[in-house]
């Protein structure tokens, strides 16, 4: 059994899982991200978190046949190179030296969406599709497509920044430097924003109560007071289903995949938050009369994603399934 390390670098954490060959992760650790620090204090931590998910999985380095490190922003895979990440500030961050020197183990890095795409493309809900747009609402709005059969990363790296789309002319500020994004809206940094400026136009709403029981305000706020029914939490949430509906709309319009999931912790709201979202996109979408349109679903393997397709990122598929961005493999 050979194995795999993939590393999940989010806005929130550094998620590290030893893979085997079955796509099973059989070792992980997670350490808080704290965006904003240093590259280098980031770099050190992403290796402790290798050392302690390798000794989690009872193996040794020895074991591992190669890292793949999924990050957000634009990841040069020639390069080595985060060339840019507007969520962790890094520019030109060396992310696969660093790791390569560390380790001495081959190492490869693509975005972050992508790595969690090419997981559920392997192993969860877009597994068998030919055209697939897998979308990660997180602290921002991530997006893996595939395109038959392969990853698409745009000329230079940074094809599929669907998040950075607008959908609000001028709107609220995002941190790329536009405004009006759909991760400003869409993603659950943007639910909690939504759910916090209700709270302070309605004091005396549910969500009130909610936030003093938990000590603070998170994107499953506003869900928990509408299934209280509370008219401004459910406010809330009817207008966050609506802004990611209109860049959902968007993404099938533009690519008209076979599947287009969805990942992310708002997804376990489940029906409440899939049923009214596939309402508004059939409404929308230009294909509506077409015979045969997009299926839109969540993402099975959930945070895991990321970690399955970072370590699976060095994988060449043979006829046709999904070939690895960095070619054969070595």
């Amino acid at each position: 059994m050979k194995y795999y390390i993939g590393i999940d670098i989010g806005g929130t954490n550094l998620s590290t899982g030893v893979v085997d060959d079955d796509c099973n992760i059989i070792g992980r650790s997670k350490i808080k991200t704290e965006t904003g620090r240093p590259y280098e204090e980031v770099i050190a931590d992403i290796i402790e978190g290798v050392e302690l998910a390798v000794a989690d999985a009872k193996i040794s380095m020895d074991d591992v046949r190669w890292i793949g490190a999924g990050c957000p922003g634009t990841c040069n895979t020639e390069t080595g190179e985060v060339e840019y990440s507007n969520n962790l500030r890094w520019n030109h961050a060396p992310l696969l030296a660093d790791l390569e020197k560390a380790f001495g183990k081959k190492t490869y890095i693509d975005n972050d969406a992508n790595a969690a795409a090419f997981g559920e493309y392997l192993a969860g809900a877009a597994k068998g599709a030919k055209n697939a747009v897998i979308i990660t609402l997180g602290t921002g709005v991530g997006a893996g497509i595939i395109l038959n059969g392969k990853i698409f990363s745009g000329t230079n790296f940074a094809g599929g920044e669907i998040g950075h789309t607008v959908i609000v002319l001028d709107g609220y500020p995002c941190t790329c430097g536009r405004k009006g994004c759909f991760e400003v809206y869409a993603s659950a940094t943007g639910l909690a924003r939504m759910t916090k400026e209700a709270l302070e136009t309605h004091p005396d709403s549910k969500i009130a109560q909610l936030v003093e029981a938990d000590g603070r305000i998170s994107a499953r706020t506003a869900f928990n007071a509408a299934k209280m029914h509370d008219v401004v939490g459910q406010e809330v949430v009817d207008r966050y289903i609506r802004a990611l509906a209109c860049g959902i709309t968007n993404t099938i319009n533009i690519f008209q995949p076979d599947i287009l999931c969805i990942g992310g912790g708002v997804c376990n709201e489940g029906a409440r938050l899939l049923d009214p979202l596939k309402e508004l996109v059939a409404r929308d979408i230009y294909s509506k009369n077409s015979a045969k349109n997009t299926e839109i679903c969540i993402c099975k393997l959930g945070n895991d994603a990321g970690i399955i397709g970072a370590a699976m990122l060095g994988k060449s598929v043979d006829g046709g399934i999904l070939k690895s961005v960095f070619g054969k493999d070595k």
